[in-house]
């Protein structure tokens, strides 16, 4: 494996997602702190590396990666085991799918650029917040239930996890109980347990 350089912000569930992949593949890097909130993830340099300023970014070898889907599905191919997408072919379009309620249909809703144009009221962000926190996790628990052990998908971590549990974490950054959804709450308390989860935490990044 090559070179590798996360350019990353602490509290960013993206940013957790690959550092947890990375920990899970077992995978060292170099981490860059690039702050959300000061401007510099709209530098001129920052954005060489991401036209839209977002983290994170995988410099490996001198090229860039942007987009943690991207990023962890380009880990799974160079770095096979263990694996993230197990399974047969079901059961790989299963974790995206998940993964996706998360990515596409949750996450995105919360980033600062969609919140600064919809109020700057800190009642109504909240309420925002929580409003699609609620949805996305009621829609992951209904499709993972069939299928969940200890872990979303059977009894170890996969890709599903990685996105659910950084997730959980803003969750409870803007007064989510998890209690509303048994099945995410058990999985995530599980998953916090592990090395893994711990060593790529966010407390463990904070500035």
């Amino acid at each position: 494996m090559q070179n590798l350089t996360l350019y990353h912000y602490w509290r960013s569930s993206s940013s957790w997602r690959v550092r947890w992949a990375l920990e899970l593949k077992g995978l060292k890097a170099a981490y860059v702190h690039v702050d959300l909130l000061n401007g510099e993830s709209e530098s001129t340099e920052h954005l060489a590396r991401n036209p839209l300023g977002y983290v994170p970014v995988l410099d490996v070898g001198g090229r860039n990666l942007i987009e943690s889907v991207a990023i962890i599905e380009w880990l799974e191919e160079n770095s096979p085991s263990p694996q993230l997408y197990p399974g047969d072919s079901w059961q790989r379009a299963h974790i995206r799918s998940l993964i996706e309620v998360i990515n596409a249909d949750t996450q995105p809703v919360q980033n600062l650029n969609v919140l600064d144009h919809y109020s700057q009221d800190p009642a109504k962000r909240k309420e925002w917040n929580q409003h699609f926190i609620r949805r996305g996790l009621e829609a992951f628990q209904a499709l993972a239930a069939p299928h969940a052990g200890l872990f979303s998908v059977g009894n170890l971590p996969t890709a599903a996890d990685v996105f659910l549990v950084p997730q959980c974490y803003n969750a409870l950054r803007f007064d989510v109980d998890l209690k509303e959804f048994p099945l995410i709450a058990r999985v995530n308390e599980w998953a916090l347990q592990t090395p893994e989860a711990l060593a790529s935490h966010p407390d463990r990044y904070k500035p």
